[in-house]
């Protein structure tokens, strides 16, 4: 028979104290670990995922940002999830949305209407209207001092300029939507549609206390931005009109076109009109200024650090002699600003008309992947004298009102032309 020995009483009391202290290390684990869990969900470092949590979403090509910040991204977080899982209508909850939606908002979080994100649709059709073809009514837009969604031009014979929008105009609404928060580039995604829809705007002249309704069909816009015509002073000079009404991608060799055509009309003065002419590419500017100057600066640029750098004449110009007269009203913005700023402070030809919109900042435009895109204010620029004219604009040499915009707008009367042609026969 086998002996089976027992433990002692001292050996028992030693066995139970081991169990013991093995159980309350266990113990202590598992509460440290559920301490850490704890920790970890409420700060955002870890989180749980429900199968009947909407939207699921994976964070791709996460990255930390180049410069030394330290932000808790725990509330952007929360807030998703909050929206996401209490918004009444999940219809509407679209991530892409909230995605584009977030980066629109970090963006415009600088204060500045021109520093833009464009989401696809932003994007297609900002590059659509300076290849110089899109769908809407014709309005080019931007914002007065007051960061007020405004028309800066009516593009002629377009669905917006046969309904009498003019230059100055505040757009309170697009069909009921207030603008006051809308960007720039959902104004314009807004604004723009297919042919033979209608668009409702609520608009406010600047000298009108009551705003009205002005519903426009949308239509196909071409923009041709150069047209020239010879026209003939009262003493009988022949003079050749340059109608510049943007600087796009085709602006270039449309304006050499036209040049053809004006040298070949044998003209002796020259009228450049850049009226309602929102703007464009800055090197379109600085090669249509250098058509009138011989040599020497067209515009400054000023960076972040106020570092100047001087763009000059980049070619050869055939215009360089003949007497010359820029037309400008409140719609002349941005590139034509510094066309005309250009021609004032080299003393090569007389500013006529009125106070121009003011606009000297300059955006570089970036593609960015799926499509998407950004406008960011990288520079001021100033004229070859060193002024900048941000929210105040070009002073014309001459300044002429325009007395019945009616008559104007149907080409009946014109009195800044008028007085353009009247300057042009006392130099020629």
């Amino acid at each position: 028979m086998k002996e089976i020995n027992q433990p002692s009483d001292n050996q028992a009391s030693s066995g139970w104290r081991g169990v013991l202290s093995k159980l309350n290390a266990g113990s202590l684990i598992i509460v440290l670990l559920a301490f850490v869990l704890g920790w970890q969900l409420g700060h955002r470092d870890y989180t749980l995922s429900f199968q009947s949590y909407k939207p699921k979403i994976t964070v791709l090509n996460e990255q930390p940002p180049a410069q030394n910040v330290n932000l808790d991204f725990k509330l952007f977080w929360q807030t998703w999830d909050l929206v996401s899982q209490k918004y009444i209508d999940k219809k509407a909850i679209d991530p892409q949305k909230l995605y584009y939606g977030a980066i629109q908002g970090m963006v415009s979080a600088v204060g500045d209407p021109y520093t833009v994100f464009l989401p696809p649709q932003a994007q297609k059709t900002a590059k659509e209207q300076l290849g110089g073809s899109f769908e809407g009514v014709g309005i080019q837009l931007g914002y007065n001092k007051d960061k007020r969604l405004v028309v800066i031009a009516p593009l002629k014979d377009t669905p917006a300029d046969r309904a009498g929008v003019k230059a100055g105009d505040l757009i309170l609404q697009v069909d009921g939507k207030d603008t006051t928060t809308l960007s720039l580039p959902e104004a314009v995604g807004l604004i723009r549609g297919l042919k033979g829809s209608t668009v409702s705007l609520e608009l406010l002249g600047e000298k009108e206390q009551k705003s009205k309704e002005v519903k426009l069909i949308r239509d196909t816009i071409i923009v041709k931005t150069v047209e020239f015509e010879a026209k003939n002073t009262k003493n009988g000079q022949k003079v050749g009109y340059l109608r510049l009404s943007g600087f796009g991608e085709k602006t270039k060799s449309e304006w050499d076109e036209a040049v053809s055509g004006l040298l070949a009309a044998s003209v002796s003065g020259v009228i450049v009109d850049v009226r309602n002419n929102p703007g464009g590419f800055l090197e379109a500017a600085v090669y249509i200024s250098s058509e009138f100057l011989d040599g020497g600066k067209v515009v400054l640029q000023e960076d972040a650090k106020g570092v100047r750098q001087e763009q000059g004449v980049i070619r050869s110009g055939k215009i360089l002699r003949l007497p010359l007269v820029v037309l400008i009203n409140k719609g002349s913005a941005s590139a034509s600003e510094i066309l005309a700023g250009a021609i004032q402070d080299r003393g090569r030809g007389t500013l006529v008309g009125e106070q121009s919109f003011g606009k000297g900042t300059i955006q570089t435009a970036e593609d960015l992947p799926q499509e998407t895109g950004i406008h960011i204010t990288t520079a001021k620029w100033l004229t070859p004298g060193g002024r900048w004219i941000h929210d105040t604009g070009l002073t014309p040499d001459t300044a002429v009102k325009m007395e019945d915009e009616e008559d104007a707008a149907t080409e009946q009367k014109d009195p800044q032309l008028e007085a353009a042609l009247e300057i042009l026969d006392r130099k020629i």
